[in-house]
């Protein structure tokens, strides 16, 4: 028995005719829904571009945390590696 997902409250949205056209024809080949055809094109705009904002909002967040590390001081310890002064 497959695990029930929570979902969300509806969403209202409008698309450009011809974005939903190529949604209903790929839910109509595949029998399935236009939500269904919206969530996979979602979940894979999250795997790839959504990701990385995703990663940079963390990083933001981060370097506001005070987390990160100053650029100058990573340079100066390449530098010292590459010259073999490293500690």
């Amino acid at each position: 028995m497959e695990k029930q997902r929570e979902l969300s409250d509806p969403l209202t949205m409008r698309l450009p005719v011809e974005v939903l056209q190529d949604i209903e024809t790929i839910a109509k080949a595949c029998e399935r829904t236009r939500s269904w055809v919206i969530v996979r094109a979602l979940k894979a705009y999250l795997l790839a571009e959504g990701r990385e904002i995703l990663e940079n909002v963390k990083a933001q967040a981060d370097m506001d945390a005070g987390l990160g590390e100053d650029i100058d001081d990573v340079l100066r310890d390449i530098d010292a590696i590459l010259k073999g002064k490293a500690a």
